[in-house]
C-alpha cells in the first residue's frame, strides 16, 4: 500500500476518482477550497502531484497554495475560494478528543479515550476529525477506526 493513502481509501486510489485524505489534509493546511468538480478536471498526472507535492514547512505551504490557485485556474477557467486556517486545528490537540469525533465513536458503539487519541498520528487525527463531521458522508468511520486499531 502507498504510504500517502489509508486502507479505507483503496477502493478509488487507483484511479483518484474522490480526493484522498492525504490531499484534504494539505487543503486545510494551505487554506484553499478545492471542489470535486475542479478535481474531476484535473488529469491523473495532476492529482498525483497532488499528492506528492510537500505541504508542511511554511514556504511549502506557501507555495503549495499560490500553485494551486493557479491550477485550478488554469485548468478549469474559475478560482478557487480560499478558507480559513485554523490556528489550532482539533486534530492537532492531543489534549481533547473533539466532540463530534466522540459522538461519531458511540454511534458505532465505541468509546475513544484520550490516549488512544494521543497515539494517533495528526493525520489519523485529521481523518476522524473530517470523517465524523456532519455535513460528511460518513461510511468510511468505522473502517477508520479499524485501521487505526481503535477496536
Amino acid at each position: 500500500m502507498n504510504e500517502n493513502y489509508f486502507e479505507f481509501e483503496q477502493d478509488f486510489v487507483a484511479s483518484l476518482r474522490c480526493i484522498p485524505m492525504i490531499v484534504r489534509y494539505k487543503l486545510d493546511t494551505c487554506g484553499v477550497k478545492l471542489k470535486l468538480s475542479h478535481w474531476h478536471q484535473f488529469n491523473h498526472t495532476i492529482r498525483q502531484e497532488l499528492v506528492d507535492r510537500p505541504c508542511t514547512e511554511p514556504e511549502e505551504i506557501k507555495s503549495y497554495r499560490e500553485w494551486l490557485h493557479q491550477l485550478v485556474i488554469e485548468q478549469t477557467n474559475t478560482s478557487a475560494k480560499d478558507l480559513p486556517i485554523p490556528e489550532n486545528p482539533p486534530w492537532v490537540d492531543e489534549t481533547k478528543i473533539p466532540e463530534t469525533v466522540q459522538e461519531k465513536a458511540q454511534e458505532v458503539g465505541l468509546q475513544i479515550n484520550l490516549n488512544q487519541w494521543k497515539n494517533l498520528t495528526a493525520m489519523q487525527r485529521f481523518v476522524l476529525v473530517k470523517l465524523s463531521r456532519p455535513s460528511h458522508e460518513n461510511k468510511n468511520f468505522l473502517p477508520a477506526i479499524q485501521e487505526f486499531n481503535l477496536i
